[in-house]
């Protein structure tokens, strides 16, 4: 029986992937490093340690991570802060029909507690969490399975309780180590063979995750 859904937030339950697909870019160039975007989208939920090193593998030691992304949170930010944040579809459905049913509702994500907040609260969309996990909880973000181990015990549940929504291959991957049942909602990519092992079901819009229990 499903007690709960764990949603990732960036790319799943809000629009915002595409910005990191246009800043991670931009940073990087102020800091004379010319990142792909097929290295930005391999990028998509990878926490620590595995983004520092990733980035440090394909362009040197020597490359500041922290720095490149403190700048590519003040570009965004400032996008943010004037457009706003739009909803994924169906995002406002889904939540309402979980509260509905009684599932407990949680986040499980590789940004910070704050902007994980600011976010929601901009979105209109908090007070349907029961519970915020963030990467930034955890000794290893995403692929690693720490951060849905993490959510499970916060909210007393095993992971086989417990559905995972991902957009990216790394919070499948995570979530599918951690022994969630994952369903993808595909956002700048869809699923290949090998993803697609992971997965319990991969659905188009957020709202149809409703017919799966």
């Amino acid at each position: 029986m499903i007690k709960a859904v764990l949603f990732d937030m960036d790319g799943t339950l809000i629009d915002t992937e595409k910005y990191y697909r246009v800043f991670w870019p931009m940073a990087m160039a102020e800091f004379g490093y010319t990142l792909t975007d097929e290295q930005v989208l391999s990028m998509r939920s990878l926490g620590r340690p595995f983004a520092p090193a990733q980035l440090k593998a394909w362009f040197g030691e020597d490359l500041d991570y922290y720095a490149v992304r403190n700048r590519r949170k003040e570009l965004m930010e400032e996008v943010i802060d004037r457009d706003g944040i739009q909803l994924k579809p169906g995002a406002v459905e889904i939540l309402e029909e979980l509260k509905k049913r009684g599932v407990l509702i949680a986040i499980a994500t590789a940004t910070d507690l704050e902007r994980t907040e600011k976010y929601l609260k901009v979105t209109g969309i908090r007070e349907y969490f029961d519970r915020l996990i963030s990467a930034t909880q955890v000794k290893e973000g995403k692929p690693s399975p720490d951060i849905y181990l993490y959510a499970c015990e916060q909210l007393g549940l095993a992971p086989e309780e417990c559905i995972a929504v991902e957009d990216s291959p790394n919070g499948v991957t995570s979530a599918y180590r951690a022994g969630c049942k994952v369903v993808m909602v595909p956002d700048q990519t869809e699923p290949d063979e090998e993803l697609s092992k992971k997965l319990f079901a991969c659905v188009s819009r957020l709202d149809l995750i409703a017919e799966l229990f």
